[in-house]
């Protein structure tokens, strides 16, 4: 199908992967992007050394886009520009940060530019630096996420109404039907992140995986507000927070019971009492870790078949 994020990345499918710290390498991207949809290696977590190997791994695994995700309070983020610069990505989805800061500098370089936005504010700003695209991304989501809580059926027709630019959704999609929703809604696209954490790609530990596919509603909570609000499975790290919470713990003690390195400790390593958790609450519904082809597969068939349900509608 074509649309405006189709022709503007050069894609078959609306569908793009998002760019997951622990979980989005260069064999999930190139998988993704292999399947018709846009692949992302995620570069928050990455090295940047590690970055130039995935990026370079990527380009050899598919001749198809893929993309890169950089947030923008990476400490060692001017590395990863060069690197992105030099290797020749042409699409880079921007997160966590002010869009101003990059936007300019990577358009002159002839890179697509998308930045993630939680709420209409945002997206303003955004569109105002100038972004080919953007993504509203609602308090479903996994991992860090908006303060505001606002979800996404609501952020989606909130944030059409006041921009021009291509609008990509993110936030509780793991399904054709939820794909349709969005697009119904006003989104010209899909970022999918939770679903590929359970794909045989997803670079994140099977421990992980595994506790994904388990989880049941209600088994994640957005917390640490006063920090980065992040989206967690319950487990004994996430009760530590909360019995924290109940002693009045002040945003310097919870900043030093999260230490370093939570996150990878729990995603990566599979650490599943100790580290953070961090998926969407779509994973209630996620069942069975599959390749990411399948995935794609599975999303697009049943997002047409939803439609033409619709079609039928009297």
């Amino acid at each position: 199908m074509k649309n405006r994020i189709t022709e503007l990345f050069g894609i078959k499918f609306p569908l793009i992967q998002a760019g997951m710290v622990w979980a989005s390498g260069w064999k999930l991207a190139s998988a993704v992007s292999n399947a018709g949809g846009l692949g992302i290696i995620g570069a928050g977590s990455m090295y940047p050394d590690v970055l130039r190997e995935h990026i370079q791994k990527c380009k050899a695994a598919t001749d198809s886009p893929f993309g890169v995700n950089v947030p923008l309070l990476y400490p060692d983020i001017e590395q990863l520009m060069e690197i992105i610069i030099e290797e020749k990505v042409k699409i880079v989805f921007t997160s966590a940060g002010n869009p101003k800061t990059w936007t300019t500098y990577l358009k002159e370089n002839g890179i697509t530019v998308v930045h993630v936005v939680s709420s209409v504010k945002f997206a303003l700003k955004a569109e105002e630096a100038g972004v080919d695209a953007i993504v509203a991304e609602g308090f479903e989501a996994g991992g860090h996420n908006g303060r505001d809580e606002t979800t996404t059926m609501v952020l989606i027709p909130a944030v059409k109404e006041k921009i021009s630019a291509p609008l990509i959704a993110a936030g509780g999609i793991a399904t054709g039907r939820a794909m349709l929703a969005a697009m119904v809604l006003g989104a010209d696209a899909v970022q999918v992140g939770s679903r590929f954490v359970a794909s045989e790609e997803a670079s994140s530990h099977n421990n992980f995986k595994q506790v994904v596919v388990a989880a049941k509603e209600g088994d994640t909570h957005l917390t640490l507000k006063e920090l980065t609000p992040v989206r967690l499975l319950k487990n004994k790290f996430y009760q530590n927070i909360q019995n924290a919470y109940s002693k009045g713990a002040s945003p310097t003690e919870l900043k030093e019971l999260l230490g370093r390195g939570r996150a990878k400790k729990g995603m990566f390593e599979g650490d599943l009492e100790e580290g953070e958790l961090e998926i969407g609450q779509v994973s209630a519904i996620i069942h069975e870790v599959l390749p990411a082809s399948a995935i794609v597969k599975e999303m697009m068939e049943e997002f047409e078949e939803a439609k033409t349900k619709m079609m039928l509608l009297p």
